[in-house]
């Protein structure tokens, strides 16, 4: 094998392991397919038939992990800087470069000018020395380039001319869009005490929900409240099933996703978790809406008193980059029932009143609440209208309103939801009588 392809190989070898902050970039299936190849390409230089063979496998091996995610090997690797957490990616989110301990940055700079290379080691390069090493040729992995919003900006943030160059660039990159999971999602649930990111988040837009127009700006305008760095509210939205709370939530991501809005599904049965969720989110520098959806309450439940004193507060100060958006049937959030009301004949507790005022007024302690009323026909088939378009439904007007009508008299009643359900049996029903 040539001894120009020796040398460079070599040279990657000792490059990759010279990492000193970045090290985990290599860490991953294609990162370490990568580092077995180089290996197996180095070792094939005497000819031996064995490690040509072992050349070809380890290749193949590569070939596969990069096919698994259909990114290039350029783009998995600028993903896996994107992602790091490590001492610099976390600190940088908080200080300005010139901040941080020289040390550091002189180790970050050394680390930037080896991913450079590792870089511009081209997947037709390595394909062409394998076929050097086994004398057989071989596809080079030709993967689409991904437009991602993210990736994008850390291309520029680097630069073409040299990474290390670009640190004030790259730093900013991190500022914007986070790092680990905060930088590969912007939905992300509360699960088994950690983060787990959401890969395909429910597509609704704010602009899909027709109606409820107040209500929407209303919740628009405490959004971007938080965006920009003032107090914002705690909101309930609250009212009938079907009228598109959450839908209206969920929307929020695709409406503010790219202003480092992260939205956090929390289950009820995980509230208890409320002051560690607190606390991992508090210092980071993205603005988080946990959302609680179906809320309600038995008396003495923990996830209660956790809820209780996220929107009290504490002893501890809240969070300013975390706020509560919750859903709900019920306007009362704890269940009362008839027995908890105070008779004369009741001897147990002398102030019942304050207890029941207390249970009654929990919904009270959210900052805002937003009320959803059952849709009357006109909204239902503003609806209807609206999906029929979107869908591409061409029936007459009064036929459709006719159909919806019966529809919603045979099932679940005026809803947004009703609406959604009608059109998409619908569609379907139009398209497989043709």
């Amino acid at each position: 094998m040539d001894a120009q392809i020796v040398h460079s190989v070599q040279t990657l070898l000792r490059q990759a392991a010279s990492l000193l902050i970045y090290q985990s970039v290599l860490r991953g299936e294609a990162g370490q397919a990568f580092w077995e190849l180089l290996q197996a390409i180095r070792c094939a230089e005497r000819n031996v038939a064995a490690e040509s063979l072992d050349c070809l496998q380890a290749y193949g091996r590569w070939f596969i992990s990069l096919a698994a995610t259909q990114q290039s090997w350029q783009d998995y690797l600028l993903k896996q800087v994107l992602r790091d957490d490590n001492p610099f990616t976390r600190q940088v989110q908080q200080k300005e470069v010139a901040e941080l301990p020289p040390a550091l940055i002189a180790a970050v700079r050394h680390d930037l000018q080896i991913l450079q290379s590792l870089y511009e080691c081209s997947g037709e390069q390595l394909s062409q020395w394998v076929k050097a090493a086994s004398h057989l040729a071989i596809a080079p992995p030709v993967w689409s380039v991904i437009d991602s919003p993210e990736l994008n900006d850390l291309k520029l943030g680097l630069g073409s001319a040299s990474w290390a160059e670009g640190l004030e660039r790259l730093s900013a990159v991190y500022r914007k869009n986070g790092v680990g999971l905060l930088a590969e999602y912007r939905a992300l649930r509360w699960q088994r005490g950690e983060l787990v990111g959401i890969a395909h988040p429910d597509p609704v837009r704010v602009t899909d929900l027709v109606g409820y127009e107040a209500q929407k700006a209303a919740l628009l305008k405490n959004t971007e409240f938080l965006l920009r760095g003032y107090p914002a509210l705690n909101v309930l939205l609250y009212g009938s099933r079907g009228s598109g709370k959450s839908s209206l939530v969920k929307g929020l991501l695709h409406e503010y996703g790219d202003s480092a809005l992260r939205l956090v599904e929390v289950a009820k049965s995980d509230l208890k978790d409320l002051p560690a969720i607190t606390e991992h989110l508090r210092n980071q520098p993205q603005k988080f809406v946990l959302f609680v959806d179906d809320l309600s309450f038995e008396e003495e439940e923990d996830s209660f008193k956790a809820l209780k004193v996220l929107l009290e507060g504490s002893l501890t100060a809240r969070p300013q980059n975390v706020i509560v958006y919750a859903t709900s049937n019920r306007r009362h959030l704890i269940r009362e029932f008839f027995g908890d009301r105070p008779r004369p004949r009741d001897n147990e507790e002398v102030h019942v009143w304050d207890t029941m005022q207390e249970k009654l007024s929990f919904s009270d302690r959210f900052g805002l609440t937003l009320t959803f009323e059952p849709a009357d026909q006109k909204t239902y088939l503003d609806i209807v209208h609206y999906l029929a378009l979107q869908a591409g439904i061409t029936l007459d007007r009064e036929d459709l309103e006719h159909r919806a009508l019966q529809w919603a008299t045979r099932h679940n009643g005026r809803s947004g939801r009703t609406a959604r359900q009608f059109v998409d049996f619908l569609t379907g029903e139009l398209a497989t009588s043709k």
